[in-house]
């Protein structure tokens, strides 16, 4: 948490200077960017909410999706992070929306599974965020 820090630092100081907000929608981080951008004093001035929707349900219930969306991407992917950014921005009418999501479980993770799996599911083990702005500007990042 302390090296994410500096980072939300540097997102909150962009945000309240451009009178921005954002909303977050997190899957496999299960509320840890939410976490570092709320221990920034003065939260409140850029930060509307933020889900952890880390279930397909949360997903529906939490950033109003409907199935056939869901069913369009594979998770872990960047066009289901943009899915679950442009979910939250709608949600809490933001300037922003972030979308978070990957595929952390152990049993997925394992270096046994990655082999095998590698040719059908490159991201398994790895989490892509993506922040969907005004005007549809995006910014994706893969870890």
């Amino acid at each position: 948490m302390n090296d994410l820090i500096p980072l939300a630092e540097t997102i909150a100081a962009r945000l309240k200077a451009r009178n921005d907000s954002i909303a977050i929608a997190e899957s496999s981080t299960g509320g840890l960017i939410s976490a570092a951008l709320l221990a920034v004093p003065g939260a409140s001035a850029y930060f509307l909410g933020g889900a952890v929707t880390y279930t397909r349900q949360a997903k529906i219930l939490l950033l109003g999706l409907d199935e056939a969306a869901l069913t369009q991407f594979r998770s872990a992917t960047e066009p289901h992070a943009l899915l679950l950014a442009r979910g939250a921005q709608a949600r809490f009418a933001a300037a922003w929306g972030l979308g978070e999501t990957g595929a952390t479980e152990p049993s997925l993770c394992s270096p046994a599974n990655a082999a095998r799996r590698s040719r059908r599911t490159p991201s398994i083990g790895r989490s892509s965020t993506l922040a969907n702005g005004p005007s549809s500007a995006s910014r994706f990042t893969s870890t």
